[in-house]
């Protein structure tokens, strides 16, 4: 009976301690935001709360059915700034704060600010909840990640992708229409990375051709079921599911995954290791970053190279940040040009100039990635409104000052910090009265003229890209930190988009009593209505939404 009484005892007074404790926080993080000077909103839940993560859109849902709209409702998901956009910078200022109990938000929302933030990298380095390492650790991966980006990779990159869509596209229209859209463009981008980055081939499998047997098997399918349930691995942690014995089958195949994936990663770091150190593997001629790793690990003098968890954390990053990503870049750039048909004609346009009747095998890297403008041109416009993963700071232990217009703001420590992603790049201030428009042709201009392009009549020979202005675009962040992987996702793109669209064209179903123009606008508002954010940006559940693909 003590026992028991104890039992119940903890139960009612762990969640009030916690309560308490989260209650002292907020009153404490409040005062502080006051001291700062600057507007903002106090909302009870850390963004930082695993659980939280887990239940906030369906909390929020009961709230503000019964509650109406408030802060709480606003700001307290992840993902709110994906459709707030720029509306709470124009209402707030060009900073605001976010207070929480677990620590105080700084949003950016001016480009000048932004560039001032991300050049000072030593008074604001990234959350090291993100990247983990700074300072020396930070530079002997820079360069590391330097030497592996370099054009004989993006070679690779550029053969490789036009292999898989060319797989692709030949599944796809193969198929009355098509539903597995998304789940297609991540096998695509998987096979391009396990190539380029490990020296692994994988032939492209279309979601009917699968076996779905054991999807935690193999290296690509357990990455896959890892990254489909990476927020319940990070609530729960992955030591849950494969210490847990007692969980459902399904829950069970993550952890097998977990297993899987470790033991994979082992394996190719260690086979490679060997051939590096035999001559086999690593020459300027073969390298990819598995190679490049190794090879660093046995070049490093001691204490100087990286440790093991260094290079195994090197490696789940570069799985998820080239692979998952660019799967959902891909999956909106697809379903927007499904729904703009005008685009379509407009990249043809290009394709036909560039590419001509040439075989897909025969396209030169060198000489044509460069001219394919238009094609990059659908992928800025399409991370200016979708960008996958947003870019945090903080001021770590340290008090610093930021200048915001004419007042010097004192940011006290273990302040965080955001790069307004979704306000920078919708901001009609940078992008003009359309900015929630989805118009790819913005970023071209013909030479010679001073405005962008407003739909193509002009000769693909003679256009220029049009660099958008310093922070007010940060698809692939800004200043020294920015993503080393940047060209890896252009050259992989542009000859994806080309290798689908320079033969065929895509429309969404048309669905019985609809027209076709109202079945793109249905594309359309799915995308903006089921966009958010799960551990990146994406689109939920695009399979609502079936294509068909049809000869040009």
């Amino acid at each position: 009976m003590a026992v028991l009484s104890i039992i119940l005892w903890g139960c009612l007074l762990l969640p009030l301690g916690i309560a308490l404790h989260s209650g002292y926080s907020l009153f404490r993080n409040y005062l502080i935001a006051r001291r700062i000077g600057i507007r903002y909103h106090v909302i009870p839940v850390s963004h930082l709360n695993h659980f939280w993560m887990l239940v906030d859109r369906k909390v929020l849902r009961y709230v503000r059915k019964y509650f109406g709209e408030n802060a709480f409702t606003r700001y307290n998901w992840m993902g709110w700034e994906l459709p707030d956009r720029y509306f709470s910078h124009h209402e707030l200022g060009d900073v605001f704060m976010l207070v929480t109990p677990g620590r105080n938000w700084l949003y950016l929302g001016h480009p000048d600010i932004v560039m001032d933030v991300t050049r000072r990298r030593d008074d604001f380095p990234r959350c090291v909840e993100l990247t983990q390492v700074e300072g020396q650790q930070w530079v002997t991966q820079r360069k590391l990640m330097a030497s592996c980006f370099n054009e004989q990779y993006n070679e690779t990159v550029w053969s490789e992708s036009i292999s898989q869509a060319n797989d692709m596209i030949r599944y796809w229209t193969s198929r009355p229409s098509v539903r597995s859209a998304a789940h297609d463009l991540r096998t695509l981008s998987l096979g391009v990375l396990s190539k380029a980055g490990f020296g692994k081939s994988f032939k492209f499998e279309g979601y009917e051709e699968t076996s779905h047997i054991d999807p935690s098997a193999s290296y690509k399918d357990s990455l896959q079921l890892i990254l489909e349930h990476c927020i319940l691995i990070i609530a729960m942690g992955p030591k849950f599911f494969t210490e847990t014995a007692w969980l459902p089958r399904k829950y069970r195949q993550i952890g097998q995954a977990v297993t899987s994936f470790q033991k994979s990663m082992t394996d190719m770091y260690e086979s490679e290791k060997a051939r590096v150190a035999q001559g086999i593997s690593g020459t300027s001629a073969n390298r990819t970053f598995l190679s490049s790793l190794a090879k660093a690990s046995l070049d490093a003098k001691p204490g100087e190279g990286l440790t093991e968890r260094e290079i195994y954390g090197n490696i789940f990053v570069i799985n998820f940040a080239g692979h998952d990503t660019s799967s959902h870049v891909f999956t909106f750039a697809v379903y927007f040009l499904a729904a703009n048909p005008e685009v379509q004609d407009w990249l043809s346009e290009e394709l036909d100039s560039v590419l001509g009747k040439s075989a897909p095998h025969e396209w030169d890297y060198t000489t044509q990635f460069p001219r394919l403008k238009r094609c990059l041109a659908v992928l800025y416009e399409t991370l200016r409104l979708y960008t996958p993963v947003p870019v945090t700071k903080w001021t770590k232990e340290k008090t610093q000052t930021l200048n915001v217009g004419d007042k010097t703001l004192v940011l006290p420590p273990n302040t965080m910090m955001c790069l307004a992603y979704s306000s920078l790049q919708s901001d009609p201030r940078w992008w003009g009265p359309d900015s929630l428009t989805w118009r790819p042709s913005r970023f071209i201009k013909p030479a010679g003229d001073e405005s962008a392009l407003g739909g193509g009549k002009e000769s693909a020979k003679e256009e220029e890209f049009l660099q958008p202005k310093r922070g007010t675009f940060v698809g692939w962040s800004e200043g020294a930190r920015d993503c080393p992987g940047r060209k890896f996702s252009q050259v992989e793109f542009v000859a994806t988009i080309a290798s689908l669209f320079r033969d065929w064209r895509v429309d969404p179903v048309v669905f019985e009593g609809e027209t076709i123009e109202a079945a793109r606008e249905r594309v359309l508002d799915l995308i903006k209505t089921d966009s958010a954010m799960v551990l990146l940006t994406q689109m939920l559940h695009p399979e609502r939404a079936p294509l068909v693909w049809s000869r040009r």
